[in-house]
């Protein structure tokens, strides 16, 4: 019996490490993200030493791949993989299930190293669900090239506007009212979010989290002084789109930490929308660019952004254009809106 111990082991032991080397692959080749690359490689590194605990020689030994009855065992659809994502999946839970035979296998040779891949397995699930919240809002937002922020406290206005803007071809729509009372906001928030659906519109509510996902919304963006990541990933009911506004490498790159779906750099320059706000200019946009290389994060600039400087930001190396004024107070917001995707689309293809 000790010897099909060893078998087991050496079996799982082998199904993990190649389940967890998927997972890290498409961590590093579809999200691009060096932290959650970094992860996947440290559980396959701390499973390593912990099974270099057990007798090498005995694992080694005990295999025997040509008299395995489970060779050959085939069941429908078994290795029918549609996309990366289904790789991805697939890969998760071979992992976890080559664990739990692990750390209960592992217990009747060494009872620590038992305990360590157990931890591991959980490790595991924490992984999984980062990785599917990450994935799923990284790649809903990764097409976004014109967002429009739509400031204002009256609900008419801001529901006209959402129209004029969905019209126009923006990608991404803000709600930011400050001083609405929660139940108006809260059915401003949901007409806004079916208008944004509709038209097949990103919607992100402004500061409100909870606002956010009581209504449906796609996403929801904080500020310096508003809600950790953290802990608005603990309300949201489906995975939300999260950016985060910085004004500074320091922000930016403890807002890396945070992981958000995007970082918003800004104000670039002056804005009426936040005149108090000190320009940070162009380099910053170049930094970002800079700093948020292989974190999978995306990046949309915004402030004082208009027809006549926006190639100049786009060649700073700004993935989206975010404006407010250019669009919401111009005599034709839909217009507007045009003109500035038509520009983004051009600069992006030259």
């Amino acid at each position: 019996m000790e010897r099909a111990v060893y078998r087991i082991i050496d079996a799982n032991f082998n199904r993990a490490r190649e389940a967890i080397r998927v997972i890290e692959e498409y961590c590093r080749f579809a999200l691009n993200s060096v932290p959650l690359t970094e992860r996947a490689k440290q559980i396959r590194h701390e499973l390593s030493t912990a099974i270099s605990k057990l007798n090498a020689g005995r694992l080694i030994s005990s295999r025997d791949t040509l008299g395995d009855v489970g060779i050959g065992m085939t069941v429908e659809k078994q290795l029918v993989r549609c996309d990366l994502i289904d790789c991805f999946t697939a890969g998760c839970k071979r992992l976890t299930e080559a664990l739990r035979a692990l750390a209960e296998t592992a217990q009747t040779l060494d009872r620590s190293v038992a305990g360590t891949i157990e931890k591991l397995r959980y490790s595991a699930y924490t992984l999984e669900k980062d990785i599917v919240i990450y994935g799923d809002t990284s790649e809903k937002y990764k097409s976004v090239k014109l967002y429009i922020v739509i400031t204002s406290n009256m609900p008419a206005e801001i529901i006209s506007l959402a129209y004029k803007c969905a019209a126009g071809g923006a990608d991404c729509i803000q709600l930011r009212a400050k001083d609405i009372e929660d139940d108006m906001l809260f059915a401003l928030a949901v007409e806004f979010v079916r208008i944004c659906k509709d038209a097949d519109v990103l919607s992100i509510i402004n500061d409100r989290v909870d606002v956010a996902a009581a209504s449906g919304a796609d996403g929801v963006h904080l500020g310096q002084n508003d809600l950790p990541l953290a802990q608005a990933r603990e309300i949201q009911l489906t995975p939300l789109i999260t950016g985060k506004s910085t004004h500074s490498p320091k922000q930016l790159r403890t807002a890396c930490e945070e992981r958000p779906t995007y970082a918003a750099l800004g104000p670039v320059f002056a804005t009426a929308t936040k005149p108090t706000a000190p320009a940070v200019g162009l380099d910053y946009v170049r930094q970002a660019k800079e700093i948020l290389a292989d974190t999978g994060i995306g990046n949309v600039a915004i402030g004082g952004i208009t027809l006549d400087n926006v190639e100049d930001v786009l060649g700073a190396g700004a993935d989206a254009i975010a404006v407010c004024a250019a669009v919401t107070k111009a005599r034709d917001p839909a217009k507007a809106c045009r003109a500035l995707k038509d520009k983004i689309i051009n600069f992006k293809k030259s």
